[in-house]
């Protein structure tokens, strides 16, 4: 399946699960600069259950918008799961949504670090009821490929999360 195929049906499928479940979601997103927010809104009716998307680029932008503090980019990188998890965290405490999600990577062609090469991205999920969650992905290609990549694992990491039954569902 083409990507941007690909990328059109996971934001479909998320946006069907979050609307049976009168939920909305809000995006932090850095190596991918509002990409995973351009897929989700080229969807009609979007602002439905999408609230917004932060793009967090810096580390400053991470800090100020999002409240990541500025200890935890020190000691891990922006690029690690303390921040992703962090900024999800963040971006949830700051908007009236039930999920986020966060990523920050190297897309490259540069900036690789010893232990983090081109291709290494986290993302964060954050939601009600679930302890937020952080997962690291190695991905392979130019820059535009491993946007593309993160952008389809954040989205079917999430959907795997709406999957999951609800405290309410459980009698909780």
């Amino acid at each position: 399946m083409p990507d941007d195929v690909r990328l059109n049906a996971l934001a479909s499928e998320l946006a069907s699960r979050l609307i049976a479940r009168g939920e909305r979601m809000a995006t932090a997103e850095s190596c991918t600069g509002g990409m995973i927010a351009k897929v989700l809104t080229d969807l009609a009716g979007s602002s439905a259950w999408f609230e917004r998307g932060i793009v967090s680029y810096s580390n400053e932008a991470k800090a100020e918008l999002l409240g990541v503090p500025e200890t935890t980019i020190a000691s891990f990188g922006a690029v690690s799961s303390p921040t992703v998890i962090a900024m999800a965290d963040g971006l949830r405490a700051r908007a009236p949504v039930a999920w986020t999600v966060s990523v920050s990577g190297i897309a490259g062609p540069t900036g690789e670090v010893p232990g983090k090469p081109v291709g290494t991205v986290f993302i964060g999920w954050s939601g009600a009821g679930i302890a937020t969650s952080a997962s690291r992905f190695q991905f392979d290609g130019d820059r535009d490929a491993v946007r593309r990549r993160t952008v389809e694992a954040a989205l079917q990491g999430l959907i795997d999360l709406l999957e999951l039954p609800r405290e309410a569902d459980q009698g909780r």
